[in-house]
């Protein structure tokens, strides 16, 4: 579980010689087999906020996670990182993959579960660009390692071997990876997918813990557009490689915006309890309430099954 106990016993390492960087794209065109997906698209990743990509399926938004991440190839347009201290943007194209990966991290879905490795040693990849040749771990290594699996929830099952893992588990191994790597920007593509409930909150949680305590940017993607108002300072909607609008979460998640863009009537609302937003897609058995469709089970714990006569 990720308890704030936990994450203040462990210490966060941090790298001196990597500053806090904005990561940045320029115009950015993208494409697949020749096709733009991506049109003159530009972003910027701030330290001390999350920026969340949303849209529908095919709308650009994990092609240009990736792109900012150096793993598409960029066809028109720069991806720069930039320092708080007044230093000059670098062409992100131009650093060593070393330094880069000290710099920027990608949470990526698609990762398999590992053979042979313990969950522990799984986590320990991450600091793979902080070690020298033929080095065993260091003292921040192991620091590291040990906090990241602290606030992601994996400590218990750090003997286990990775291959024996759930979907969700193996998830969550992967992001303790990321945790423990230490940069300054934080790309994260559907890290709540084949999550349980309680595990996407927290991992929602650990995001704003990211942006909040330690000033890290993050860039997430996701498709939960109640997950994105829950953990965005600003919000990108987008729709066939294009930015449709972008901003607060407020005042991007408005009816009229996500009924363009995703063919659908909604109706947006403030939560009076929290604030937060509340979006409700109409559909044509919208009007059907939970309780009147669910059915009698045997057993169960419903007024009319518990009653004693």
């Amino acid at each position: 579980m990720f308890t704030s106990s936990s994450r203040r016993a462990v210490r966060r390492v941090v790298d001196p010689a990597a500053p806090t960087a904005t990561l940045n794209g320029h115009d950015l065109v993208l494409e697949y087999g020749g096709t733009p997906v991506v049109h003159g698209v530009s972003l910027t990743l701030e330290p001390g906020r999350a920026t969340a990509l949303v849209g529908p399926n095919g709308s650009g938004k994990s092609t240009l996670l990736r792109a900012l991440a150096r793993l598409h190839p960029v066809k028109d347009g720069r991806v720069t990182l930039g320092a708080r201290d007044g230093q000059p943007e670098r062409a992100a194209a131009l650093l060593d993959a070393r330094r880069f990966a000290r710099e920027v991290t990608l949470f990526s879905q698609s990762r398999p579960a590992p053979q042979g490795l313990t969950v522990s040693e799984v986590v320990a990849f991450g600091r793979h660009p902080y070690r020298r040749r033929f080095s065993g771990p260091s003292a921040d290594d192991r620091s590291a390692v040990e906090y990241a699996m602290d606030v992601t929830g994996v400590r218990d099952m750090a003997d286990r071997p990775a291959g024996e893992l759930s979907g969700g588990e193996v998830q969550r191994v992967w992001l303790a990876a990321c945790v423990a790597q230490d940069t300054g920007v934080v790309l994260l593509d559907e890290p709540t997918n084949h999550l349980d409930l309680r595990y996407q909150i927290e991992t929602l949680d650990l995001v704003r813990d990211l942006v909040e305590e330690h000033g890290v940017a993050v860039g997430i993607v996701l498709h939960d557009l109640d997950h994105a108002s829950r953990v965005a300072d600003t919000l990108v909607l987008m729709r066939s490689g294009r930015v449709h609008a972008a901003g607060a979460p407020v005042d991007v998640l408005t009816a009229q915006n996500i009924g363009e863009v995703y063919d659908i009537r909604v109706e947006v609302e403030a939560d009076p309890r929290t604030g937060r937003l509340r979006i409700d897609p109409i559909g044509r058995h919208s009007a059907r309430s939970s309780a009147s469709a669910a059915p009698a089970i045997a057993g169960s714990r419903s007024t009319e099954s518990s009653e004693i006569s």
